[in-house]
This record gives C-alpha cells, sequence and structure tokens, in this order.
C-alpha cells in the first residue's frame, strides 16, 4: 500500500512537473552537454533538448562554448515541445523577457541603460541594450546635440541613454542619447556661467569659423569671438588668424547670463603693437609719412605700416582753410611734428604748420 502510495505521489509530482513545461512558458533549465554550435539542455522533459547557439545569444556567438558551460542553470523560453528534437527552446528570448521586465522598472524609476550600437537603418541606429538581448532604436535626432549626417560612426559605439517609450507587447525600445548630453551640457553651462566674469582670461579651442568671428569652446561652453576680435590688424575672414581645433588664451569681454552668451577676445590677450610703435618717437620730434586719409577734421598720416597719426585741420596750413584737400592729397609725402602722443587714447597728433619750428 506504501509503495504504491509512492508510485502515485511520484506520477503526481511529475505530471505537476510537466504542466509547467509548456510552449510559451520560461522554465530553469541545466546544460548537460555543449558543442560549437549548440548545448543541450535538460528542462524535465521526456529528453534533453539542444538549443542551437543563435538561440543562446544575441548576437550569435562564434561557439556555444563561449556562453554556456556543463552544470550551468539558465532560463529558457519554450517555443515547442515534442518532434524528433524533443522541441524548440531559446536563451535569447527567456533573456529578453526578463530584460523588458528590468526595463520596464528602470523606465518606471527613471534609470538609464546602456546600449551597443549593432548598426545603422533608416532614421537612426539599432542598438543592444545591455545584457538583456533587447534592441532598441535610437532615432537620429536623438543621437547628438547636433545633425550628424554619418551615423555609421557609432557602430560598434556604446551610449549611455534614456528611455523616451517603452511598449513591451509591441517589443518596441525607443532611446535617447541627446537627452542626457543635454542635461550634460546644462549643467556645465551652469558651473561655467557661475564662477565666469568680465575680465577675466580663459583657455579655450577653437570649435566653428563663420564669416563674422569664431565660436571658441571655453570648457563646455561656446563663446563667441567677433572678427574685429581677432587680431589688432584688420581680418578678412577669420581663417587668416585661426584654425578649428587651435588652443588659445581668450580675454572674456562680456558675459550675458540670462541669455547664455559669452563675448570674447582674443586680440585682447595679445600685446597692442600700438604701443610698441608709440614707444619709438616723443612729442617735439620731426618725422616724415605718406597721407593716407581726408576727413572733415583733418588728415591721417601713415607713420608706419599700420600705424598712423592725425593731422588736425588747423595743423595743415598756416592759413585758414575749410577742406583738408586744400592744403594736402592723399599720398602726399609730407614732414610733421609730433605735438602729443596719448596713450590713454591711443592717439598721435601731428602738425605740418610747426614740423620747422
Amino acid at each position: 500500500m506504501s509503495d504504491q502510495m509512492n508510485m502515485e505521489e511520484l506520477l503526481a509530482e511529475e505530471s505537476k512537473s510537466l504542466d509547467n513545461i509548456q510552449p510559451g512558458s520560461v522554465v530553469k533549465g541545466t546544460v548537460v552537454q555543449v558543442s560549437r554550435d549548440g548545448a543541450y539542455v535538460d528542462i524535465g522533459y521526456k529528453q534533453e533538448i539542444e538549443i542551437p547557439k543563435r538561440e543562446l545569444a544575441y548576437p550569435a556567438p562564434e561557439s556555444a562554448e563561449d556562453v554556456v558551460k556543463v552544470g550551468d542553470e539558465i532560463d529558457v523560453y519554450i517555443q515547442s515541445l515534442g518532434g524528433d528534437n524533443g522541441g524548440a527552446l531559446s536563451k535569447v528570448k527567456a533573456d529578453r523577457m526578463a530584460g523588458w521586465k528590468v526595463l520596464e522598472e528602470k523606465e518606471a524609476n527613471g534609470e538609464t541603460v546602456e546600449a551597443k550600437v549593432a548598426q545603422v537603418v533608416k532614421g537612426g541606429l539599432v542598438a543592444t541594450v545591455g545584457e538583456y538581448n533587447v534592441r532598441g532604436f535610437i532615432p537620429a535626432s536623438q543621437v547628438e546635440l547636433h545633425f550628424v549626417k554619418d551615423l555609421s560612426q557609432f557602430v560598434g559605439q556604446t551610449f549611455t541613454c534614456e528611455i523616451i517609450e517603452l511598449d513591451v507587447h509591441k517589443q518596441r525600445l525607443v532611446l535617447s542619447r541627446r537627452n542626457l548630453l543635454q542635461k550634460e551640457r546644462e549643467q556645465v553651462e551652469e558651473e561655467i556661467f557661475s564662477k565666469l566674469e568680465n575680465g577675466m582670461t580663459v583657455e579655450g579651442t577653437v570649435k566653428r569659423l563663420v564669416d563674422y568671428g569664431a565660436f571658441i569652446d571655453i570648457g563646455g561652453v561656446d563663446g563667441l569671438a567677433h572678427i574685429s576680435d581677432l587680431a589688432w590688424h584688420r581680418v578678412k575672414h577669420p581663417s587668416d588668424v585661426l584654425e578649428v581645433g587651435q588652443k588659445l588664451n581668450v580675454y572674456v569681454k562680456n558675459v550675458d547670463k540670462e541669455n547664455k552668451r559669452i563675448s570674447l577676445s582674443v586680440k585682447d590677450t595679445l600685446p597692442d603693437p600700438w604701443y610698441e610703435h608709440a614707444g619709438k618717437y616723443q612729442e617735439g620730434q620731426t618725422i616724415s609719412g605718406k597721407i593716407i586719409k581726408l576727413t572733415d577734421f583733418g588728415a591721417f598720416m601713415e607713420i608706419e605700416s599700420g600705424f598712423d597719426g592725425l593731422i588736425p585741420m588747423g595743423e595743415l596750413a598756416d592759413h585758414r582753410i575749410e577742406r583738408a584737400d586744400e592744403a594736402v592729397h592723399v599720398g602726399d609725402e609730407v614732414q610733421v611734428k609730433v605735438l602729443r602722443i596719448d596713450t590713454k587714447r591711443k592717439r598721435i597728433s601731428l602738425s605740418i604748420t610747426k614740423a620747422d619750428k
């Protein structure tokens, strides 16, 4: 009687165990044999079932031995049962199902995920998320802060991403790297703007050249150096004096913290050549030069290349004149006396009438 009861209990236990082993369910299995092409797993069914390597991991490994070994206990998804092979199992699908649950929790908690870019598709990138074997999609607009024409450069890279859409039933996972980059940039901006003040000199890197100036990165935030602030001499185009990637010191002219704008100057970190030129001359000295410009208030004479002085209207001739061209013309060589060197205003006053006195 006792033996009969034990047999009935064993049969009942076996029947109960087999009830759990149904297609569409995830069960525990023990690896009993491994080869290059696959692994045999015991799930408590009538026979051990082989799992091909493509169903052991995604992407498929070169050898099943790279994924599992004999004695490992693994979760497997039952795709079917019966037939000559005993059925079809998939560790990939079991991992994926577990992964979706984990990802749901991460989305609810606002956590990020690691995604390795697998390929470029129309409109963006396909990536494998963590160890879950879940495929996610990163739209092209969510890859970088700026538009990227060639997305192939990202294949093989691993990104930290934010989950922006998750639908387990549709097996849809949409990720964003851009959102995190934007948050990082905002943090950097906040830190930099809290420390940055007018009059500071900081190190920067030329980021981009445009017709009207240069955008220079000063530690994570871009500032603009207008073309007139790139050099002490006249610059036709920023590329004449700067190149992208160049590191240099820049002077902070103005910080607009409200609108997040920074005005920079390159020339204000360099010696002003005006003072070097002016240091060669003294008030009362007689010098010669060429008239280069006429104005309503006098004429400008070139003392040296890029360095000139003003001859006021009353110093152009001994008699009263109404216009500068009544005394001199552009191109005339004249002799003048240095009346005043104003270093504060960076101006030199000259006189033709006092040159011989």
